[in-house]
């Protein structure tokens, strides 16, 4: 039962090996400021080993999601410091996803900021903003004399993160967002040193992480990646690319002693994800994905197995706040309701129930 064991994660200890998942929930109102339904939510879930935030914007043109909370606005911050003082309390561990949604974004929805990315290049299809549903833009394809700015904003948010009383923050560069945009060869055309081969799609990624780490300490960063994933238009379909972008970034990570890496795959056991295990050589977790939902047993095993060590959970966290103790026991476990994950409510949030003690 490894799973259920201690883990030293960068600077702090996980009581267990069960890690919450960055889960957009869309509940902080129009301003992005979390309010007592967003602590009681985090701080029902603080048995978890860790809770990683929902992804938070590190800037207003980096706001994806009406609902969504921030780290750029005083008020965000109290929000999130009345969050994480109730999780401390409960003992609880919480880190802060810092995520630029990059072009997975419309001015209706970020405050009528620019959208942008990479390159000037538009997902295929439609987002849900304040006013409707509107067709992605194509976004501004950031000059090369503005990376410094974004990357100022990465690390002032998570900077602020710590001061807000985070224990660490995770670098979001998955799913199809800004980061994860310059990783894919498909939203990443440029012809400068970050456009073009493998090594040059990945530096940006690690310059931010570096960046990061230096700022608040290396120990207090863990970084999210989706290598495969292919969401929100953020193709990868060339095993051998994905090797060489995953390897080159991995292999700029590794030197920095991160909290942790965690890959989010379908396969977590496979090639891919295990060459990069080796190659970062420090703390690895691994998440299974979307399309199925992990089981206690597929836990279990991949830290027995040592596949990876820990294990990044999603729906099961959602719909079981006291999720540590129902696999512990091998009891049963309420099962998620997806109509419910996104909303401004209660319902679907903080009315899943706990067992009785």
């Amino acid at each position: 039962m490894k799973l259920f064991s201690p883990l030293n994660l960068g600077d702090i200890e996980l009581p267990n090996r069960v890690i919450m998942a960055p889960l957009t929930r869309t509940r902080s109102g129009a301003l992005g400021i979390p309010g007592p339904l967003v602590v009681e939510h985090y701080t029902q879930r603080a048995t978890l080993g860790l809770i990683v935030s929902e992804g938070t914007y590190p800037s207003h043109a980096g706001q994806g999601y009406g609902g969504q909370p921030g780290l750029v606005t005083p008020e965000q911050l109290a929000g999130w410091k009345t969050v994480t003082d109730s999780v401390h309390a409960a003992g609880g561990r919480i880190f802060a996803q810092v995520m630029h949604a990059g072009r997975v974004s419309h001015s209706d929805t970020n405050g009528g900021y620019e959208v942008v990315a990479p390159s000037a290049i538009a997902i295929v299809g439609e987002t849900r903003t304040s006013t409707g549903k509107q067709p992605y833009p194509v976004p501004h394809a950031i000059t090369t004399a503005e990376l410094p700015g974004v990357l100022a904003e990465f690390v002032q948010a998570s900077t602020d993160a710590i001061a807000a009383g985070f224990d660490g923050v995770e670098i979001h560069g998955a799913n199809g967002y800004l980061l994860h945009e310059f990783l894919s060869p498909a939203s990443n055309v440029r012809d400068d040193t970050y456009g073009g081969t493998p090594a040059n799609r990945a530096r940006f990624v690690a310059e931010v992480t570096i960046a990061v780490a230096a700022a608040i300490g290396a120990g207090k960063v863990g970084i999210r990646i989706s290598p495969e994933h292919n969401i929100q238009d953020a193709l990868e379909t060339d095993a051998a690319d994905v090797l060489a972008t995953y390897g080159a970034l991995v292999d700029a990570l590794a030197p920095l002693d991160l909290a942790y890496l965690s890959v989010l795959h379908a396969d977590p056991t496979g090639a891919l994800v295990q060459e990069l295990r080796t190659r970062f050589a420090g703390t690895f977790i691994v998440n299974s994905g979307f399309g199925e939902i992990t089981t206690r047993e597929e836990a279990l095993a991949i830290v027995r197995d040592g596949h990876a060590d820990a294990v990044v959970v999603g729906r099961p966290a959602i719909a079981n706040p006291d999720l540590v103790r129902r696999w512990r026991e091998d009891l049963p476990v309420n099962a998620p309701n997806a109509a419910t994950f996104y909303g401004d409510g209660a319902v679907g949030y903080t009315d899943y129930p706990a067992l009785a003690s």
